[in-house]
């Protein structure tokens, strides 16, 4: 049998059919069958000089891994993406990778990329489904370092450190560990069991999960680094503070934030009210503002929540949404109603201080911003209004200063986000910071890659002092 699979076009990846899955809470995409990801793994050209590995922010030898499982080597494959990438089945699940390594294959230049995603995905559900092998524990360094937030950046760096033979602890403000993977990302396109055994096993590597450690008020950095015997802190808080739009009406009833909904079912569990504690009202007709990957998550999650219409309102075309292609076509798929070149100017109530509709204008694309985009211009008299009882703001997020206040000595740029070098250092001795903190909100694997950078340099660091 041929090792080459001639193929334009990527293995299909199974998926539950739109109408049943628009219903529940399971996951969207099933996986690769053994036979689907051979199949898929003989796309790969095995090159030379490899610049998908250039496009993965942790360097993933993503050659080598595929040829693995063209072998049938499960193992192999999944020992190699381990020797970088901590969280395997998150990534394989959430990063995007058509704008990373993928879109550096050199298939991709006359068809479509190799499915790296969908193969590294693979790779980790056969070592969860086998039994996860943990690599020898080293010597002990006989220094402490201190993890803020479980998010991809503090398990990354926690992961990469406790292999080093270091003492680590992470500390999580939420009773769950797993930041944004847990309170951010539906069930149905990341399941929380995935990331329960993924922080399980940061957790067999030696790193230490402290829960509900709200740092800033239970403990500050000067706090462990001059009295609990820390020798260096990383922060990686992430980006959880909500923005809105400053329009007439958003203290209605019936406005959240993303953040809130998606905390309130994502972390809390609110589709299985009143068997849990916490409950989310969603009318049958919601309006999602925003076009990014939070705008579809959060939308995607209103119609499993019981809403009969749900409306993404964005302000630019599709052609400049920052959302994935799969997540909107999932979105599309689901029913789920676009809104293009469409802006909200205000929200309003009825007597009983309740959403009932939300006024928009038209907008048209004129000169490019500096994000590159074409701006969005109102275009002058075409207000108009939709019937709507909740509306979800999924603008973007910004850095939660509860930390920060207390603490001393760390430089922020103009937006609040923490300043530091390439390697993630900060402007106070001993302290680092990556992901979203830092970046403003990026994706889960950017993250990952701040978090790698500063465990090599708190490595070197700690080495040295």
């Amino acid at each position: 049998m041929s090792s080459i699979n001639r193929s334009k076009t990527k293995t299909p990846m199974p998926s539950q059919d739109p109408k049943e899955r628009s219903r529940n809470f399971n996951e969207v995409a099933l996986g690769y069958t053994k036979e689907d990801a051979i199949n898929e793994a003989r796309r790969c050209l095995n090159c030379k000089k490899p610049t998908c590995i250039e496009g993965c922010p942790v360097h993933v030898q993503i050659p080598s891994f595929i040829k693995h499982i063209v072998e049938e080597d499960f193992e192999g494959a999944i020992r190699v993406i381990k020797e970088t990438n901590n969280l395997p089945a998150i990534c394989g699940r959430v990063c995007p990778q058509e704008e990373q390594c993928e879109q550096r294959c050199v298939l991709a230049r006359r068809g479509e990329p190799v499915g790296i995603g969908r193969l590294e995905r693979f790779a980790a559900d056969w070592e969860i489904k086998n039994g996860v092998k943990i690599p020898e524990k080293p010597s002990p360094k006989g220094k402490k370092v201190a993890i803020i937030g479980s998010g991809p950046a503090g398990l990354t760096c926690a992961g990469d450190l406790a292999k080093l033979g270091y003492e680590v602890t992470v500390f999580e403000a939420f009773h769950e560990p797993g930041g944004v993977l847990i309170y951010g990302i539906p069930e149905f396109r990341l399941p929380k069991a995935i990331v329960k055994q993924e922080v399980e096993f940061i957790e067999k590597l030696g790193a230490e999960v402290k829960t509900n450690m709200v740092m800033g008020q239970v403990l500050t950095i000067d706090d462990l680094l001059e009295k609990e015997g820390y020798d260096a802190v990383f922060i990686g808080t992430g980006a959880g503070l909500p923005k809105f739009l400053n329009i007439p009406g958003e203290n209605y009833l019936g406005v959240y934030s993303a953040n809130e909904f998606l905390t309130r079912i994502n972390l809390m569990k609110a589709y299985n009210f009143p068997e849990t504690d916490t409950p989310v009202k969603v009318g049958k007709k919601v309006a999602v503002v925003g076009g990014g990957n939070v705008a579809m998550d959060a939308a995607r999650s209103a119609l499993r929540m019981g809403a009969e219409e749900v409306h993404i309102i964005y302000r630019r075309s599709e052609e400049e949404m920052p959302a994935r292609k799969e997540e909107v076509e999932h979105a599309k798929e689901e029913g789920i109603i676009f809104n293009f070149l469409t802006n909200p100017v205000r929200i309003i109530g009825d007597d009983n201080g309740w959403v009932k509709a939300i006024e928009c204008i038209r907008m048209e694309l004129g000169e490019p911003d500096a994000s590159g985009r074409r701006r969005p211009v109102p275009m002058e008299g075409s207000e108009f209004e939709i019937e709507m009882d909740t509306v979800i703001m999924a603008i973007g997020t910004g850095p939660n200063p509860l930390l920060i206040r207390a603490t001393e000595g760390i430089k922020l740029n103009k937006y609040g986000y923490i300043e530091t070098d390439e390697d993630g250092r900060t402007s106070k001795e001993g302290v680092w910071a990556g992901g979203d903190i830092v970046t403003g909100a990026a994706t889960v694997i950017l993250a990952m890659g701040a978090g790698k950078k500063a465990a090599q340099s708190i490595h070197e660091y700690l080495q040295n002092k």
